[in-house]
């Protein structure tokens, strides 16, 4: 049984009360668990009676296996019956433990705040349709180029711009070796701005084997203030350069980066992924305005909770594309001057919007009765089948087992929504050139 007040702005203090049947059963648990743990002259390790246990160490011995066994059980019931929706861990603190009697805690918790919603029909909106060029295409085939392309080490020449230069290096503060400025085998791409300024431009014109003492200054906040404004020496030896060589944009080409036999062919097929991607660039831009308006419109205040939330998810998916390409957070930090607390500061402004946004499209999906029919579901759980290629009864048992069937039924609650703000919208066509669609 659950009870709740409001006590402050978005707080609530929820009461939960547990049947004394089921709190014996915890301690029944807990005294299973505890009883294996504890030695009381002329017993067997784990067969001492439970009246005899708690004589000797008093009934508390058992209470905080049992609150454990109990008190979340009882919280998510509680929430569930309640229909609140908290968005931070909840306070807990314990009104009754005693044999024999019901238990009754409290759980003090922030809940998703009311939303006052404005106007969310009838947005209006302007949408250019995506062109694309034959500049578009040339740009695209220039990318398969590139990323086709081979590194191969170059015998003589110089380095220039573009160049991977495979680098020993030593740093000196006025004539010591400092921390973090030694590097052995170290591939740079030349002119890739990753090292301090005035760094790579030194570089350039540097010949195979060739040693160089390059001078360059950090930064003035620079992070490390050992470092900051000092003017430093590098010792650097050119151990390899590389080239990336660039294929011919032929039929050969073509036969080799995909399933065409000619160049033309190829180009035709750049030429409709461009257009297919302009489009669903173009519906997600025209989303995210009408929505952007939408919750302008509304007014709610904004939990630090949730936004603290976002922001996690934001920088959780910051490190793994450093992953991705082979840096730590440390060295991304070290390379851009900034602390982590800077690239969340960075991030919350965009952060408050999200979570504003997203408060506005649950608060009408309340308002319009919106849900995820049985059928959506299952529909959604076909398309992953085919894309992990398993069997959808698989995909479901796992997101059944891992609790996470509500996330698939949310997502698609949540497309519902957003396809209802667009039909409902008005949208004026317009036409835009192409210089207009770049300075955007």
């Amino acid at each position: 049984m659950a009870k709740w007040e409001k006590i402050d702005k978005n707080k609530v203090s929820l009461e939960v009360s547990v049947e004394q049947d089921k709190v014996e059963e915890a301690l029944n648990e807990a005294y299973r668990k505890v009883v294996g743990k504890v030695h009381v002259p002329g017993f067997r390790k784990g067969k001492v009676p439970r009246r005899i246990l708690e004589a000797r160490f008093g009934q508390e011995v058992l209470y905080e296996d049992a609150l454990e066994i109990l008190v979340p059980d009882a919280y998510e019931k509680a929430v569930e019956e309640t229909e609140l929706e908290p968005i931070d861990k909840p306070d807990v603190s314990i009104k009754q433990m005693e044999p024999g009697k019901p238990l009754i805690f409290e759980a003090k918790v922030e809940v998703k705040p009311e939303v006052e919603l404005g106007q969310y029909k009838g947005i209006e909106v302007e949408q250019a349709d995506p062109e694309v060029t034959e500049e578009d295409v040339d740009n695209y085939l220039k990318e398969m180029q590139e990323k086709h392309g081979k590194l191969v080490v170059s015998e003589e020449g110089e380095i220039t711009e573009g160049d991977i230069a495979v680098i020993d290096f030593i740093g000196y503060l006025d004539g010591e070796p400092f921390e973090g400025g030694k590097g052995d085998n170290y591939s740079l791409e030349v002119g890739s701005e990753t090292f301090i300024p005035g760094f790579e431009e030194q570089l350039v014109g540097c010949k195979l084997g060739e040693e160089k003492e390059i001078k360059v200054n950090f930064p003035e906040n620079y992070q490390s203030e050992e470092l900051s404004g000092k003017e430093v020496v590098f010792n650097v030896k050119i151990n390899e350069i590389k080239r990336k060589e660039i294929p011919a944009l032929d039929d050969d080409f073509a036969k080799e980066v995909s399933d065409f036999d000619t160049i033309e062919e190829l180009r035709q097929d750049a030429l409709n992924k461009l257009k297919e991607n302009a489009e669903k660039e173009a519906r997600v831009e025209l989303e995210n305005r009408i929505v952007e308006k939408v919750a302008e419109n509304a007014n709610v205040e904004i939990p630090k909770a949730l936004v603290d939330q976002e922001i996690d998810r934001v920088m959780n998916e910051f490190l793994q594309q450093l992953r991705m390409q082979g840096m730590t957070f440390e060295q991304y930090c070290q390379l851009t001057n900034k602390t982590q607390e800077d690239i969340e500061n960075d991030n919350r402004p965009e952060a408050e919007k999200r979570v504003k946004a997203n408060l506005t499209i649950d608060a009408i999906i309340r308002e319009e009765g919106i849900i995820a029919q049985e059928e959506d579901v299952e529909e959604k759980i076909e398309k992953l089948a085919k894309q992990y290629q398993q069997e959808p009864e698989d995909i479901k048992s796992y997101f059944e087992a891992q609790g996470q069937l509500n996330m698939i039924t949310r997502e698609i609650t949540f497309r519902k929504a957003i396809d209802f703000l667009v039909n409902e919208a008005k949208i004026n066509k317009v036409q835009e050139s192409k210089e207009e669609q770049q300075e955007v």
